[in-house]
């Protein structure tokens, strides 16, 4: 009995080192530690037992559906990281009130009265439109037109000019007048005029050339006006602690727009005034 027990052994033998061949080898060791990139036979005792080591992939959750109001911040997120409504969620949002049609109406009417009061095609220049101006000799404007206000500021009086000066002057009030004086006063009111189309000769002086001023394309400002009824002027404040920084940052706006930028340390005859004109030059606006 003894001897058959062992002979019974001695034949199994071949079959279970067949069986275990493969995990002697090490490949139980290098599927726990370092999945092999060769595919495992299915039904096989390595897959066996590698189906029991390697933790199966975590799948994604299902995305919220966030048209319902699902929170999506982590403050608000379950503990089995599954997104939560917030309890603070407003039920439905508020809808504005229907806007009463008088206020519409006067939109609309404010609109058109400023679509019919603009000139050169340009709302932003309030006026009248003047056409054809004559002056004496070569003095006049071809298409003048009489400038009440540029750029929401209004020009007192009214300049008779041309439209080319007109957008200067419009663009010298967005980038130079209304940045410098910001909100000081309560911010930019009017300009004062002291000159625009005149038929004379330049700075009045007789035989001399005829100035800009003759054609409509030049224009003279003396002071600012804030709406809280103080001024900047370029006679009493172009050297004073107090203004005199934004007038000189009004002056250095106005090259470019304008040809020819005059100012109170051009000569005797601009101290009290900024000339602008749009006359052109080969070398660049002339400012001085």
């Amino acid at each position: 009995m003894r001897w058959a027990g062992l002979l019974a052994c001695l034949l199994a033998a071949p079959v279970l080192a067949q069986d275990v061949r493969p995990l002697a080898r090490g490949q139980l060791a290098q599927t726990a530690e370092q999945p092999s990139v060769r595919p495992i036979a299915r039904g096989s005792v390595t897959a066996e037992l590698a189906a029991d080591i390697i933790r199966p992939r975590a799948r994604p959750y299902a995305r919220p559906d966030l048209a319902t109001g699902a929170q999506t911040r982590p403050i608000f997120r379950a503990e089995q990281d599954l997104f939560a409504f917030s309890p603070n969620a407003v039920a439905q949002s508020q809808r504005p009130a229907i806007r009463p049609a008088s206020i519409e109406a006067a939109a609309q009417e404010r609109r058109l009265a400023r679509l019919r009061g603009q000139v050169c095609g340009d709302p932003d220049i309030q006026g009248t439109a003047l056409g054809r101006v004559d002056g004496r000799g070569a003095c006049g404007i071809t298409s003048a037109v009489k400038v009440r206000s540029v750029a929401g500021v209004a020009l007192s009086p009214r300049a008779t000019i041309d439209c080319r000066t007109a957008a200067a002057l419009k663009t010298w009030v967005e980038r130079g007048v209304v940045p410098a004086v910001g909100g000081e006063g309560g911010g930019v009111s009017s300009l004062r005029v002291v000159s625009h189309y005149a038929c004379r000769n330049r700075n009045n002086l007789a035989g001399g050339r005829l100035s800009e001023h003759a054609f409509g394309r030049a224009i003279d400002i003396a002071g600012i006006r804030l709406r809280d009824g103080t001024e900047m002027t370029v006679l009493t404040d172009w050297n004073s602690s107090g203004d005199g920084a934004q007038l000189r940052q009004m002056w250095r706006a106005a090259c470019g727009p304008f040809g020819t930028v005059l100012g109170p340390e051009a000569n005797r005859f601009h101290r009290d005034h900024f000339h602008f004109d749009t006359a052109r030059y080969r070398s660049g606006s002339y400012c001085r």
